[in-house]
């Protein structure tokens, strides 16, 4: 299968994190996105507890969408239906990975997104201990039965989930895996786009802005907002990250663009990576990603400076360092949430 490079993610249409989006604001925006060549749109059932699907499904409808000229990402996993959670909170619901369940949740969004198939279908959020021998076979069998086109997993919500990632494509032939992936948060993505490579499967970065950092909309001092899903993450994210803005952009003077389109550009340059699925607010965000795919490539030079750079914290000390990586369990067997150096992977 076969996706657009840069993709829209459909998150802000069902939660009003960045403000209330209303069915006109999802027509706009996924028009808008449409007509400059995104063809691949990254849903989930959970987003809204279905809304951003319906609006989504609406939409299609509306533009008169050419179904089998775009592909739709869907998620499955969270059981919402029964554990709705709290509007605005930033909390794990309950999760739901049984055939039964999978079979379910997958029905309820095909109606809501108003089509008979979804082309990518991942696990949303899945972690080791949720790893069922009978998922894996029944996801094939959706693919038989034209449900689905193919599946993968979606990796999170924070960043890390290394070994989620490496046993869902090696040993379950997962052919997707999304995770959190940009220039200032380079592992494990890096590590997952070697394994795609050896697995012919694909990966796809969410978080690619680094929270907006790296569309310089969030600033030293930017104050969050109490509804702002980033006000979880540690300050000094904000901190460092306008200091590393600043120590990146000579890159993009030399190449003759913005932060933004830097930020996309050397995600792009990653061999493995498949798409960027980003939590675009609006027409210019969209824009300057679209504008990415045919700026100027960054020189090997370049990207080898940033890779050392990145591995040093960029001589800013340890309070620059990445947010740590959460990982569900350590080869041990314990469970653990500190950052650990990626491993050194040999073809």
């Amino acid at each position: 299968m076969s996706v657009s490079v840069i993709s829209l993610g459909c998150w802000i249409f069902g939660v009003d994190w960045w403000g209330h989006r209303t069915q006109d604001d999802c027509n706009l925006l996924c028009s808008f996105s449409h007509e400059r060549g995104v063809t691949f749109f990254d849903n989930g059932d959970a987003y809204g507890n279905g809304r951003a699907e319906e609006l989504f499904g609406n939409w299609i409808k509306h533009a008169k969408v050419d179904r089998s000229k775009i592909q739709i990402g869907g998620k499955f996993g969270y059981d919402f239906y029964s554990d709705p959670g709290v509007p605005g909170a930033h909390t794990e619901r309950k999760q739901d990975f049984s055939p039964k369940f999978v079979r379910f949740a997958l029905e309820q969004s095909l109606k809501r997104l108003q089509t008979d198939y979804i082309d990518l279908y991942m696990a949303h959020n899945i972690k080791l201990p949720q790893f069922r021998d009978d998922l894996w076979p029944e996801l094939d069998k959706l693919v038989s039965e034209g449900k689905i086109k193919t599946w993968g997993v979606s990796l999170g919500p924070a960043i890390g989930w290394r070994e989620e990632g490496f046993k869902a494509m090696i040993d379950h032939g997962a052919k997707a895996c999304q995770t959190v992936f940009n220039l200032f948060e380079q592992h494990p993505g890096r590590e997952f786009c070697e394994v795609a490579i050896s697995q012919k499967a694909g990966i796809i970065a969410r978080v690619h802005d680094n929270s907006s950092v790296l569309k310089e909309a969030i600033k030293a001092d930017t104050v969050i907002g109490k509804n702002d899903h980033r006000k979880f993450r540690d300050e000094n994210w904000k901190i460092y990250g306008a200091k590393k803005v600043e120590l990146i952009r000579k890159y993009a003077n030399e190449l003759g663009m913005n932060i933004h389109e830097l930020a996309c550009k050397w995600l792009l340059q990653q061999a493995g990576l498949t798409s960027i699925t980003g939590t675009f607010l609006n027409e210019m965000e969209v824009q300057e990603a679209v504008n990415s795919v045919t700026k100027p490539s960054l020189l090997r030079a370049q990207i080898l400076e940033i890779s050392r750079d990145y591995a040093i914290d960029w001589n800013l000390g340890t309070d620059a360092h990445p947010c740590n990586l959460k990982s569900s369990v350590a080869p041990s067997g314990q469970v653990r949430s500190e950052y650990v150096p990626p491993p050194v992977l040999i073809a």
